[in-house]
């Protein structure tokens, strides 16, 4: 679990009843919209609606819990927490709120509140694993481990196979060093879910602190194997490969790493020391740039960049970084007698004398402090050792935590940080659509005619391309330009505003001209945009009756039928159908049963009203890609959509008849082969399966080889 990702916060509140019904009508649907906004990630746009309800009913509580959520995805800890205690003032029975407070005070180091909030919560959910978690890993962040332990065992006592709990408690027994203890929660992990790539991660590193060099290689080898974008994975591999003195390997991590996230400085700084270390100094001093650029406080990087500019004769650049760390680190006897050489160097004689012999002297005060028991650090002089500096080095000779802040250790490649690696883990569980690690998978999302898309690795604009949705862009009706994406960007506070004003546009074109169909298909994008999904439907409907062959009306109100579906069935129940992302239990090589593809379905029961209303929607979905398909049959999106539904309803033959059309229409399309081929991993038919997961992969989807891997390797 690397870095700062972003947390898609689950629902599941909703389905304890939390929204009031006593609202009226106005405030019910802006709520409503905000909601929409959340699930889907825009957490700007959320925020704005939120805003709305609180100032007009600021008495409600739901308001302040989802915009709490929306802020803890944006980092806004404080204002989360400011928002869940008006939320537990006004109504103090909503569980989740002492959940979601408790994770807002453990990131601003709060360990004895958000314990607090745990307890609460678990006083009206007393096995809810989530908070049993979160508590646990509160009292490891306070240095409490004996409570920790005692807290996951408990867990462990009431879910006997959750893999989270015992990789997290045999981290708390490695962070106690009863090493012996931790090896056998990591192992219990694994055996519950040998697809648990943190764990490895977890086992890796106990193996590394042993320098069981070879062990921990394998296991991280294994870690980034189940999950390749995790470049925590990657940083810690390479420090691995550094002590078995694979050079080039660890360089090689780092370069992942920095494809990964360009800007990522732990990656940049071991990459830098690295490139020092061969030779390389111009590119080093580059990844130190880009270092500093980030965090101008990164005194090691600034360090280590004059070291690189003394070598290559830029003394006045080497100079002033070294002014910069003498500033803040004033008792650094090496720093001075460095710039004294670099003075010397520039032939400013008077001054490499003054600063070699106030080196000496300060050198020589410092040994005494030390004789009389002090502990003197870069920053200055202490009885106790700083708790950054008091770290035990044990087997930590070449590395160092980036939040161990010790000049003297300038030259440390950076391990990636335990405190990063606790807090992924209590804000693990927290996400939209908790899924079963082992054998769970998401078939790639629908498509959708939008203007935003989040960027990809790989550019798959020239395989999207359809000349229905070009023909209308060359029209130069909407004042932006169409794409049809199936990866939808988050907009911001700027993007919500200009569509707002945009909504208003349209409305005065409509008030004029009521028969316009292009201002009404403008409205509905807009309202799409910012997840009025309601208002989208009924405009893109309205756009249907006016021009009853306009495919593209058709496919974004089958779209929005889907997401309004998806809110829906995840309100009631988190194992409901899920559209947007749905996900097939595939069974691995081990443990697959035979099942036949031709095998008939369940005949349907006696179903309830609601149950009955959803097949009509289901239904009204379908109809939606039927005419699409029967207005311009080379569309081959509306396949590939009308295959998800059908997947969704379990209707798999039908699905893969979609899919196949889709791929024989367009050769190049990477998320239908993707599709089909988990459609038929999971009806048994394994051989096709894995070449469709192959032709993905070689298509752009990388997670096609991991899943490869795991069908083809148990």
């Amino acid at each position: 679990m690397i870095g700062r990702k972003k947390i898609v916060w689950t629902l599941l509140l909703i389905s304890f009843g939390l929204i009031s019904i006593q609202a009226q009508i106005n405030t019910d649907r802006v709520l409503t919209i905000g909601r929409n906004a959340l699930y889907f990630e825009d957490y700007m746009l959320s925020i704005q609606y939120f805003n709305q309800v609180i100032r007009s009913k600021p008495y409600l509580a739901e308001p302040y819990l989802y915009r709490a959520m929306a802020k803890l995805n944006l980092d806004d800890y404080q204002g989360a927490e400011d928002d869940l205690s008006h939320c537990i003032e006004i109504n103090p029975f909503l569980v989740y709120s002492y959940l979601y407070r408790g994770i807002a005070r453990q990131y601003q180091n709060n360990y004895q509140g958000a314990i607090e909030d745990y307890d609460t919560g678990l006083t009206f959910r007393p096995e809810d694993r989530q908070l049993l978690l979160n508590k646990g890993i509160a009292y490891v962040q306070d240095k409490n481990y004996d409570d920790a332990i005692a807290t996951l065992d408990l867990l462990i006592k009431y879910q006997p196979k959750y893999t989270q709990a015992y990789n997290t408690r045999g981290a708390v027994y490695a962070e106690k060093g009863d090493t012996i203890q931790a090896l056998d929660d990591f192992n219990k992990s694994l055996e519950l879910d040998k697809y648990f790539a943190p764990t490895y991660a977890q086992r890796g590193m106990l193996y590394y602190q042993q320098e069981k060099y070879k062990d921990a290689l394998a296991d991280y080898n294994e870690a980034i194997r189940l999950e390749p974008k995790q470049i925590g994975y990657y940083i810690n591999r390479g420090l691995i490969k550094y002590n078995l003195n694979d050079l080039r390997g660890a360089m090689a991590d780092y370069d992942a790493v920095v494809i990964l996230d360009a800007r990522n400085t732990i990656g940049r700084f071991n990459r830098g020391l690295l490139r020092a270390q061969v030779g390389d100094e111009q590119h080093a001093v580059e990844d130190f740039n880009v270092v500093v650029e980030n965090e101008p406080d990164n005194f090691m990087a600034i360090y280590n960049r004059a070291i690189l500019n003394n070598e290559l004769h830029n003394y006045r650049a080497a100079v002033a970084d070294l002014d910069s760390v003498l500033a803040e680190y004033p008792y650094f006897v090496p720093g001075y007698y460095f710039r004294s050489e670099v003075k010397r160097a520039m032939n400013d004689a008077k001054e490499a004398d003054k600063d070699y012999w106030y080196a000496y002297d300060l050198e020589q005060k410092l040994k005494q402090e030390r004789a009389k028991g002090k502990t003197v650090t870069g920053k200055g002089i202490f009885d106790t050792p700083p708790s950054s500096e008091n770290e035990s080095d044990a087997n930590e000779k070449n590395t160092r935590e980036r939040s161990d802040k010790s000049i003297e250790k300038f030259n440390r490649l950076v391990m990636y940080d335990k405190e990063d690696e606790v807090k992924s883990s209590y804000k693990n569980e927290i996400r939209g659509r908790v899924q079963d690690r082992q054998v769970r998978v998401d078939l790639a999302p629908q498509f959708v005619i939008t203007y935003y898309e989040k960027p990809e690795d790989i550019d798959k604009t020239i395989t999207r391309y359809d000349k229905t949705i070009s023909d209308y862009n060359a029209r130069m009706i909407l004042k932006l330009q169409l794409k049809v994406v199936n990866k939808e960007a988050a907009i911001s506070d700027e993007q919500a505003q200009y569509h707002f004003q945009s909504i208003d546009d349209y409305s005065l074109i409509i008030d004029k001209n009521p028969n316009d169909a292009d201002a009404y298909f403008g409205r509905a994008l807009d309202f799409m945009v910012l997840q009025d999904l309601t208002e989208a439907l009924n405009d893109f409907s309205q756009v249907i009756e006016l021009r009853p062959d306009f495919i593209l009306a058709y496919f974004n109100r089958a779209v929005v039928r889907s997401k309004l579906m998806q809110i829906e069935n995840y309100d009631e129940s988190v194992s409901g159908n899920d559209i947007q992302n749905l996900s097939l239990n595939l069974q691995t090589k081990a443990n697959r049963p035979f099942q036949s593809p031709t095998a008939p379905y369940p005949q349907p029961s006696v179903e309830s009203d609601k149950e009955s209303q959803r097949a009509i929607e289901y239904d009204q979905i379908i109809q939606d890609y039927d005419k699409i398909i029967q207005l311009n049959p080379d569309f081959v999106f509306a396949y590939y959509n009308r295959a998800n539904i059908r997947c969704s309803q379990k209707d798999f033959r039908q699905a893969l008849v979609d899919y196949n059309e889709a791929v024989n229409r367009n050769p190049e399309f990477a998320e239908a082969y993707y599709n089909r081929g988990l459609t038929r991993l999971y009806l048994g038919d394994t051989a096709k399966g894995i070449a469709d997961l192959s032709k993905a992969g070689e298509l752009g989807i990388v997670e096609a080889y991991s899943i490869i891997k795991k069908m083809t390797t148990d």
